[in-house]
């Protein structure tokens, strides 16, 4: 089994709103119908919002 996912876009963590930048944009391609989520990346201290599997975009 492959754990395939797609970063659709990254956010910095340090910025000063935290993860609401990331948390928006995930419940914005939510609404388009994808099952978009929330992840932290610690290596680059990033919030990614990715698409896990079969629901990542063509």
């Amino acid at each position: 089994m492959v754990n395939r996912r797609t970063v659709l876009e990254r956010f910095p963590a340090g910025g000063p709103r935290g993860s609401w930048p990331a948390e928006e944009f995930a419940h914005a391609r939510r609404l388009e119908g994808l099952l978009a989520e929330v992840v932290m990346d610690l290596t680059t201290d990033a919030f990614l919002v990715i698409v896990r599997g079969d629901d990542a975009p063509e």
